[in-house]
């Protein structure tokens, strides 16, 4: 889960550009830099109402045409200064105020600073077409009040024009701050999406390698148990064996159930560091192409009689995962003989070289009498694995009985020149 970046200095952003704690509540929170901006915004309106009022008052007003009466004035000043506490809730409701103060644009000189600030939060805070709509009307109120409140100094339609230059100004304005929030928090998303989809694609990859971790144990245990269901059976069906074989036996089993023991601490380890986001432990060493004669030598020692034909060319040049895969092949077609076919023969079959391939063959007498896999249970998906490792790994893979009646796994691996 992707924690929400924030800035380094949030008090100089807008607060809908800071990401707020509570996304619930604290969306319209000001932050320092609006403080400021609001501030500004409430001092140039009063300075603006109190300027228009003195002008008014005064015998020759510069900024608009005196009004007929004192009391006028006084209400233009009062309506001024109620647009100016209302600049503190601009930010809250800017559709509502710019709506609701429209009419005071036919005829009010001393709320027009207000009123064009309550224009511009609109643009900045709303879509572009509610922010046309308002300009065309406030369009139709500019020549009114042009005609109500005329420039001393200017015809009409130079004032006319003033208000339409000022306001299109302002719409430009507006159009262009809300673009540049819209773009950064674009932005923003973009980056918060590309970190959470490296972390899925991370944790993706770290569930993948736990999988094919286990499924090499998978691979181990299934060995490690057959070897030592076979040297029980052994001591079961020879009660009366030498003492001396009977405590070789006993210590190849104890060996086996320690190194099966071991191979499970680790399965069980890669699985309960599922949720751990910390370092993993370093995999063991992998089996190569070079210790197929200590696998075959083990299964010799378990009683398995075991005929190995080794014509690999450069066998010192295998690479790590083309010689892991034969391995594992080899180690679970001596697997599965032991389990179903025991006392029967093997045979195992190694050849190949660069550009051509490598070809791995693991056959067995079918037995009499059909398939003894009874005593040792299993889950069924060696051969399934077996399968699919050979097709990742580029190559084919087949078994089952062949035209002699022989149980047969075969498997081809590609070997790039």
């Amino acid at each position: 889960m992707t924690s929400i970046a924030v800035p380094e200095h949030p008090w100089l952003l807008p607060g809908e550009l800071v990401v707020p704690a509570e996304p619930d509540r604290a969306r319209l929170r000001r932050t320092t830099r609006d403080w400021v901006v609001d501030s500004l915004a409430f001092l140039l309106s009063l300075l603006w109402v109190l300027y228009v009022t003195v002008d008014a008052l005064s015998p020759n007003p510069q900024a608009a045409t005196s009004l007929p009466y004192d009391w006028m004035v006084g209400a233009d000043a009062l309506i001024g200064l109620a647009c100016c506490a209302l600049l503190w809730l601009r930010r809250r409701w800017p559709l509502g105020l710019a709506v609701a103060t429209l009419p005071l644009n036919l005829f009010s000189m001393a709320a027009s600073i207000p009123l064009l600030i309550f224009y511009f939060t609109l643009v900045v805070h709303r879509r572009t077409a509610v922010a046309v709509a308002v300009t065309g009307v406030g369009l139709l109120t500019n020549l009114v009040f042009s005609w109500t409140r005329p420039d001393p100094n200017m015809p009409y339609w130079g004032t006319v024009t003033w208000g339409v230059v000022i306001t299109l100004a302002v719409l430009a304005w507006g159009m262009f701050v809300r673009a540049r929030r819209q773009l950064i928090v674009s932005l923003r998303d973009r980056a918060e999406r590309a970190e959470a989809e490296q972390q899925l694609r991370v944790a993706q990859a770290r569930h993948l390698e736990r999988t094919r971790i286990a499924r090499e144990m998978h691979d181990v245990l299934a060995h490690r148990i057959s070897l030592l269901s076979l040297h029980a059976g052994a001591l079961e069906f020879r009660p009366d064996a030498p003492s001396d074989e009977v405590a070789r036996a006993a210590g190849v089993i104890r060996d086996s159930a320690h190194a099966a023991l071991q191979d499970l601490r680790e399965v069980i380890g890669v699985l309960r560091a599922e949720g751990d986001s910390g370092s993993d432990a370093p995999e063991p060493p992998q089996p190569t192409l070079a210790d197929l004669p200590a696998l075959i030598a083990e299964s010799r020692a378990a009683g398995v009689r075991v005929n190995v034909s080794d014509s690999v060319i450069d066998a010192g040049k295998v690479p790590a995962a083309l010689g892991r895969a034969a391995y594992r092949i080899v180690q679970e077609g001596l697997t599965n003989a032991r389990k179903h076919a025991a006392g029967a023969s093997v045979t195992v079959d190694v050849a190949g070289g660069p550009g051509t391939g490598l070809t791995v063959v693991i056959s067995n007498r079918w037995p009499v009498g059909g398939l003894t896999g009874g005593e040792l249970p299993g889950a069924g998906t060696g051969l399934v694995g077996i399968t699919e490792r050979v097709t990742l790994a580029g190559g084919r893979a087949a078994y089952g009985r062949d035209d002699s009646g022989d149980f047969r796994l075969a498997a081809w691996l590609p070997w790039p020149a």
